[in-house]
């Protein structure tokens, strides 16, 4: 998977909290008490809200103009996404019992084996 990194734009609430926008995909949001946790949670923002779209936008250069609809940030970071590439057909050998258990649960969670598959490996890799 190829990574992009995607301006997000934090602003500081009166609490002291921090809402994230992100110019490129107008309706993610997401916030955090710290800048910090604010930043963590707007890498899953953004992961979830592009999960079904077709075409991923194109990231902006961190110094690209403060689009008109939003407010000017009180700080600015970079936030990775990966982006998936083309699918691959693999062969793979494997028990015939864990295959029956991965064909069960990928059917529970309506899902291909594959799309279980590659859950399950994303799951384990950024563990």
């Amino acid at each position: 998977m190829a990574v992009r990194h995607y301006r997000a734009f934090l602003h500081r609430g009166d609490d002291g909290a921090f809402g994230v926008v992100f110019p490129e995909f107008p309706g993610c949001v997401t916030c955090g008490d710290t800048a910090s946790a604010a930043l963590e949670a707007a890498a899953e923002a953004i992961a979830l809200h592009v999960e079904d779209m077709e075409a991923i936008a194109e990231p902006a250069d961190i110094s690209a103009p403060v689009p008109d609809w939003c407010d000017p940030p009180d700080m600015v970071a970079l936030v990775p996404l990966e982006v998936p590439g083309r699918s691959v057909r693999v062969q793979v050998t494997m028990d015939e019992g864990l295959l029956a258990r991965i064909d069960m649960a990928a059917k529970a969670g309506g899902m291909s084996r594959s799309a279980f598959l590659a859950e399950s490996a994303r799951a384990r890799l950024s563990a």
